[in-house]
């Protein structure tokens, strides 16, 4: 029996002619054609006149928007909790200390009541946050009016790490062209792939150029190598964005095929009164749905079901734990309840590719089918 994968690359067929472009054209470089075009399809794609600058993860794109708002050692950041680590390790890569936030249960992201807690708290005891870092997680977006109106409030900037949201609105607004700084992310797994890679979304020009010349190792405009500031190696190869174009192509495609999906776990789970589908809470939000996620009565009924789906070789994966219950940030800063904790305990991811087919839908409704 294949493996029903929770997430796998789902290419469009233009990938290769894009790629073989670069070849015949020698552009085996972290620069070229590809990664010029691909920046550019993502600007017309986000709209909002955004700047966009290709960068070899979404990783590297969050770490550079955290120097661009000035973020040094000893500084504090506010994260939300419920994520992936890539959204907390560059504030540690800078020498900076995570403030953790709780989620809440309408979008499972940053809760506002206890964002503005913390932002008072922090101040109170000296240090105001440098940045807010919201995650628009599994595609959902973020309550947007009420995290801006603190950000706003305060005074700090607000980096949205739109990772898994590309193709999300809210208001009909493009998520990641919100926030001071948006962060994209295209690996492997995610609604279109370059197979590694990410980027930066900036409100300026010049706020790409320069996150191009730290993505460049900051070399200094000298006809021999000089160097002025600290850079990184963090930009895109035009091999991957080659991918990345063909991938483009077909992203609104994909959008609606990860929303079918999300439909798919609504019926099945349509008249059960323990399990609940992540659904947008107004029309206001409009997900992408990377994945598709539930949440179960218990602990144990999220095991049952996700120990039932591996015995038929079909992948779905507990929530992300909450980074503040991580060893990694066991001594950083939490601020809320247990939201969060509550989340990742019933809470499900479940296999939500693109290009999932009807058979294997009908093997994972058999198995969930026992559940309801």
């Amino acid at each position: 029996m294949d493996k029903i994968w929770l997430s796998s690359p789902h290419m469009g067929g233009n990938e290769q002619k894009y790629i073989q472009e670069a070849f015949d054209e020698n552009w085996i470089a972290p620069l070229g054609p590809n990664v010029t075009q691909f920046e550019i399809d993502l600007e017309t794609f986000q709209q909002q006149n955004v700047a966009v600058a290709a960068l070899s993860s979404g990783t590297a794109a969050l770490h550079l928007s955290l120097i661009l708002v000035g973020v040094q050692p000893g500084d504090e950041v506010i994260c939300q909790s419920m994520t992936f680590s890539a959204s907390a390790n560059p504030i540690a890569y800078l020498g900076a200390t995570p403030i953790f936030i709780d989620s809440e249960y309408t979008t499972w992201n940053l809760c506002p009541i206890a964002l503005e807690a913390a932002i008072i708290d922090r101040i109170k005891l000296g240090k105001k946050p440098k940045a807010i870092i919201g995650v628009h997680l599994y595609g959902m977006p973020f309550q947007v009016d009420k995290v801006q109106e603190i950000a706003q409030k305060y005074d700090i900037p607000l980096i949205e790490d739109s990772a898994e949201s590309l193709g999300s609105t809210y208001k009909k607004q493009k998520c990641g062209t919100f926030g001071d700084y948006g962060i994209l992310s295209f690996n492997g797994n995610k609604i279109i792939t370059t197979s590694g890679g990410g980027a930066l979304i900036t409100k300026a020009k010049a706020q790409k150029e320069k996150a191009v010349f730290l993505a460049t190792q900051a070399r200094d405009n000298a006809p021999h190598y000089q160097h002025s500031e600290i850079g990184y190696n963090y930009r895109m190869s035009n091999i991957c964005a080659g991918i990345g174009r063909g991938q483009m192509e077909v992203i609104s495609n994909r959008v609606l095929q990860r929303r079918a999906m999300q439909q798919f776990y609504k019926d099945i789970f349509a008249t059960s009164s323990t399990i609940s589908v992540l659904t947008e809470p107004s029309e206001a939000y409009y997900s992408n749905f990377w994945l598709s996620a539930i949440l179960t009565d218990s602990f144990e009924k999220r095991e049952a079901i996700r120990l039932a789906l591996d015995a038929q070789n079909i992948e779905a994966r507990p929530l992300w734990k909450p980074m503040h219950l991580q060893p990694v940030f066991a001594s950083s800063p939490f601020y809320g309840n247990k939201v969060a904790e509550d989340l990742f305990n019933r809470g499900l991811c479940l296999p939500s590719g693109s290009n999932l087919t009807d058979n294997e839908r009908n093997r994972i409704k058999e198995v969930l089918s026992q559940f309801i």
